[in-house]
Order: structure tokens, then sequence, then C-alpha cells
């Protein structure tokens, strides 16, 4: 006989202290905006380096939003290709990126003081109040209707992708029909497509055009790198919390984990090779247009943080996950998971603080604050989506297969009774 090895039952987290947690980051984080506010209006700046509140919470609020926008692309992103791939291993998985990427509602919201500070003020793109030949040659895009129509386009996209694919997978519990298998399947088929366009002109619009100038084609990609590499180690760790909970206890297999630590490898080296390959080949180029986005971060205290990002968000991820047993060890993947948080917003904060302060990297209580109410928002909302719901798939045709059982296919049933 087969001799199975059973693994002992973890306590469940006591996470009672934890539940009021994004309702606090809510407060402090209006709090510490606030403070951030007065403490600007107070204290005089000399003419050169003058920065106006409405620049200042416009470059805050955007940094954020960038930061919590990646959870529900990456969220998105993962849903559609499970279904693209029809895998089983992720199957324990797939409510918690559908629940990631069912924040797509909010953030469409929190777009909004965007598109105020943006197309409504000009305050947070420059080239909207001042024109100039390259915003002429980049046509009918870099104009405040383009800007718009642009961004309304991709928060809808993702908006629609998102809400059918979690319909269908509810539709699926209640019926267990193979229609709504072949629906989200078909949803996920285009909607990679159209995933793929609204991200890279997404970022574009919001991110690259703040350096209206700058000539990219792998910015879109880089980003994308980010947001899948940040939304698996989050899907990782909200699966280990269901599973400690009980929830997903017997659902979620070693082979979950070890699957989404050697995604989140994968990313790691990925997320370096589209990077670095953007800086060679702009370096090896050496056109004006391009090489001045790299000289901007090459000064002051931006080239620090660009080496801390060298090794930070590569090196030190990537030496820590090539082992294989490490992939499954709590104590050794929860500091790696907080690190990459942190190594992504500094990512992020990279490809946007430099036009606003270009003569080096001084984090400011608005933008602490921001992205704390920020967090707290999202937290909950997401929280609330995940729970409003069965956890595990009830229907799905890959349950089975997810736990490790054999199910006989139908026609050897049938051979067998005859």
């Amino acid at each position: 006989m087969a001799s199975h090895k059973t693994t002992p039952t973890e306590a469940p987290l006591d996470l009672s202290k934890w539940r009021t947690l994004p309702t606090k980051l809510m407060f402090a984080g209006i709090g510490l905006a606030v403070v951030g506010a007065l403490a600007s209006m107070m204290i005089k700046h000399d003419g050169e380096h003058a920065i106006s509140l409405g620049r200042q919470f416009g470059f805050s609020w955007l940094t954020a939003f960038i930061f919590c926008l990646s959870f529900m692309l990456g969220g998105l992103f993962l849903t559609i290709l499970h279904h693209l791939f029809d895998a089983s291993w992720s199957v324990p998985t797939r409510r918690i990126t559908e629940a990631l990427a069912s924040m797509a509602g909010p953030i469409a919201l929190l777009f909004i003081p965007i598109l105020i500070l943006g197309p409504g003020t000009g305050t947070l793109y420059e080239w909207m109040s001042h024109h100039s030949h390259a915003v002429e040659a980049k046509g009918v895009l870099a104009t405040k209707g383009g800007f718009i129509v642009v961004s309304l386009i991709a928060l809808g996209t993702w908006f629609l992708l998102a809400n059918r694919l979690r319909y269908w997978s509810l539709k699926q519990d209640e019926t267990g029909s193979a229609e709504c298998t072949k629906k989200m399947r078909a949803f996920a088929c285009g909607g990679i497509w159209l995933f793929a366009i609204t991200v890279t002109i997404a970022i574009i619009m919001w991110v690259k055009s703040l350096q209206i100038e700058f000539f990219s084609t792998m910015f879109g990609v880089q980003y994308f790198a980010g947001t899948t590499w940040v939304s698996i180690a989050t899907t990782y760790l909200v699966a280990l919390i269901l599973k400690r909970q009980g929830p997903l206890q017997g659902f979620a297999k070693e082979k979950t984990f070890y699957f989404l630590g050697s995604l989140l490898f994968a990313f790691t080296v990925f997320w370096a090779y589209i990077t670095f390959s953007q800086y060679f080949i702009i370096w090896n180029a050496n056109i004006p247009e391009e090489t001045f986005y790299f000289v901007w971060r090459e000064q002051g205290s931006w080239f620090g943080l660009s080496v801390l990002l060298i090794f930070g968000h590569f090196f030190i991820p990537f030496l820590a996950l090539l082992r294989i047993d490490l992939k499954l060890k709590v104590w050794w993947m929860t500091p790696i998971i907080a690190w990459a948080w942190l190594m992504h917003y500094l990512d992020v904060t990279f490809l946007i603080q430099p036009v606003l302060r270009p003569h080096g990297f001084m984090p400011q209580l608005m933008d602490i604050g921001v992205l704390l109410f920020m967090v707290g928002m999202l937290v909950n909302y997401f929280v609330k989506s995940l729970n409003a719901h069965p956890v595990i798939p009830q229907k799905d045709p890959r349950i089975a297969e997810a736990l490790d059982i054999y199910v006989p296919p139908a026609s050897s049933k049938l051979a067998g009774a005859k």
C-alpha cells in the first residue's frame, strides 16, 4: 500500500486585533495628509524649489494610485491566466485573484482626483498647459480629450472584465453548468489582448507622459512585470492566511504555494530583464529624447534609490527564492512578501517622483498619508468582497484535480457498466 505523508494542522492565526486595521489606516492617512499639507504651507521655499500644495498632493495621489492599481491589475491578469491555461493548482487561489480584480470599481473612483488635477487644472501634467513641438508631434493622444478618452476606456475595460469573470464564477457555484466555464474562457481569451493594450496605453498616459518627450517601447511591460510580481506575493500571503484560518485548509495544497513561489521567482527575473533591457538599449543608442529620462534619475539621492532597486527588487528576492524548499516556509516567505510591497512602491516612486523633485528622493508626510488612506480603503473593500462569497469555487470542474483526486471519465464508467 502507498504511504501518505501527513502534515500537522497549524493553529489558526489570531486576527482579532487586525480587523480594524484598514479603517485605522484610512484615518491615520487623512491625519498625516492634513499635517503634511499644513507643514507645506508653513515652510517657506525659495522660488527655484517651490512646490505648490496642489502639485504636491497630485504627485502624492498619483504615486499611491499607481501603486494600488498594481494589485487590481495583477489580480485581473492572474484570473485571466487561470482560465486561459485551465490550470488546476490555481483553483484554490481563484477567488483571491477575483477579489483583487473586483477592486476595479473603487480604483475608477480613486482616479477622479487625477482627472481633476490633470485635464481639469493642468496641475499634474505640465504639457496640458504648455504646448510644445513634442506635444504636437504625438498627435491626438497628447490632448486633454485624448487623455480622458484613453483613461475611461482603460478603466471601463478593466471593470467589465473583472465584473464578467466574477459574475460567471459565482454563477458556476449555483448551476455548475459548462456554459459558465466556456464564458469565463471566452472572456479570458479576448480579455488578455484588451488587458495588454489598455495597461500599456494607460501607463503611458498616466505616468510616462509626465515627461512627455520620453520615448520607450518597454515602459508598459516594465510596469506590468512589477504589478504581477507584487500581486503574486499578495495572493501567496492571503492564501496562506485562509489556509491557517480554515477556509482553504485541506484545499490549498503544497503545490499551490510552490507554484506561487515559482511564479514570484520567474517575475523577479522578468522585471529585471525588462528593466535592464530598457536601460541598456537607451544607453547604447544615446538619443537625447531618451537618455534625459535616466539622467534625471541619476541626480542626488535618486541614484542611491536606483542602486537599491537593483539589489532590492532583483538580487535579494532572486537569491531568496532560489531554493525549492524555502518557497514553502512561512517564516521565510512572509518577510519576502513585505519586502516586495516596499520595493514595488519604491519602483513606482522612482518612475513618478523625480519629475516633482529632480534633485533627490525626499519622502513627504503627504505621500505617506495618501498611501495609507488609499491602502486602507482598498483593503476594506477587498476583505468584504472576499468574504461575500465562498472562498472555494463550489463547482469548478478542476476541483478534483486540485485535490489530487482521480475521477474516472464518464466513458470509462459506461464501459464498466456494460
